[in-house]
């Protein structure tokens, strides 16, 4: 079946990237030890304690919303909760999975940007020690933000002092962290590591996204420090979560393809994706010069522009492509760059939407 219609939705409506299925491929031969104990999932371990640092202990997953359950109930008791921002994906768009699933409390706080800062985080630290109120155990930020923003580096360190200050773990959502690596590559103009963004700020566990960037579906949890009790509790949950794979071998491979080699492909990808919502983002701009009622509060830094339209090109554009309305209210919209969108696919958005503006607003009836 060929799909011919490109959207902006999101990055998880592209295919795998051909290094990946061919890694599959590859994998698929002869028998191999079930549920991670082969040797295809030992290589993806020692490659990740390469990227992340010695401490580190990797445990693959199906998808994204498993991975911040298990990491965020292997570091919860029943009557603690998790400190995050109120546009945080484990808040608004995983079903309540860490709340009906991990019997987790969510503290929320509101940002405007969609990034927690330790000022922030202080209005949820209060009545330390009261049975009357679920206790902060961890802090969940995720990198990039769900509205396209990016932590800097002493950014995340700040909060992890924070963090580790009142004895709570940080977790960092990382279902776009290989954009937000390269993002900061760009915005400091030095090569940025996995392990300087994750380990070295001061990251305690990680939820690893692969899907976004060009697997088919792999995930993992990583653990980041020399904590036996929290990485035992990530493996006993990960079966308790139904997120332990019996053919594992098969998303360790897909891991290793997109992380081997300093993960060129998992940075080339970004780069790529990155790269074409800046494009993207430029015609906005160009648009908005001529035309006010275009408006781009925030600049794209990842893979994500977020612009704000009339609502009747928003009917139309949506006739034409994929994407979602991100806040109704303010007319605002998400369209999602990926690593295998084309100049081509950010022409044809960007012509459409310079169409549908030079039409006539049609009168309500």
């Amino acid at each position: 079946m060929s799909y011919q219609s490109r959207g902006f939705a999101s990055d998880n409506y592209a295919g795998i990237h051909p290094a990946v299925l061919a890694a599959i491929a590859a994998e698929n031969t002869g028998h191999a030890v079930a549920y991670g104990d082969d040797p295809t999932t030992a290589l993806l371990a020692a490659i990740v304690a390469e990227q992340f640092g010695p401490n580190s202990t990797v445990f693959p997953v199906f998808n994204g919303t498993g991975g911040n359950v298990i990491a965020l109930t292997a570091v919860c008791a029943r009557w603690q909760a998790v400190i995050c921002a109120d546009t945080a994906h484990i808040h608004v768009d995983e079903g309540g999975a860490p709340e009906s699933m991990g019997g987790i409390k969510l503290w929320t706080v509101a940002t405007p940007d969609g990034k927690l800062t330790p000022e922030l985080i202080r209005k949820q630290l209060f009545d330390i020690g009261s049975v009357h109120r679920a206790q902060p155990a961890v802090i969940s930020i995720t990198q990039a933000t769900e509205l396209g923003t990016l932590y800097t580096l002493a950014e995340v360190r700040a909060i992890a002092d924070l963090a580790h200050e009142y004895n709570l773990l940080l977790h960092m959502d990382g279902a776009r962290l290989s954009n937000a690596v390269e993002a900061l590559t760009r915005d400091l103009g030095r090569h940025v590591s996995f392990y300087e963004i994750t380990t070295g700020s001061g990251v305690d566990i990680l939820t690893f996204g692969g899907t976004k960037i060009g697997a088919m579906g792999a995930e993992a949890v990583i653990t980041l420090t020399e904590n036996d009790t929290l990485t035992e509790a990530v493996k006993f949950l990960r079966k308790t979560s139904m997120q332990l794979a019996s053919k594992m071998r098969f998303i360790s491979a897909q891991l290793i393809a997109l992380l081997e080699e300093n993960a060129s492909i998992a940075r080339e990808n970004a780069h790529h994706a990155n790269k074409m919502a800046g494009v993207l983002e430029l015609g906005i701009r160009s648009i908005a010069q001529v035309d006010p009622r275009v408006l781009l509060p925030n600049p794209a830094q990842v893979n994500s522009v977020f612009p704000i339209l009339p609502q009747y090109v928003i009917d139309q554009l949506a006739q034409q492509f994929r994407f979602y309305t991100w806040n109704a209210e303010q007319c605002m919209v998400r369209w999602m760059c990926s690593w295998d969108t084309t100049p081509e696919d950010v022409t044809a958005l960007l012509g459409a939407l310079t169409r549908a503006l030079a039409e006539e607003e049609p009168t309500p009836s």
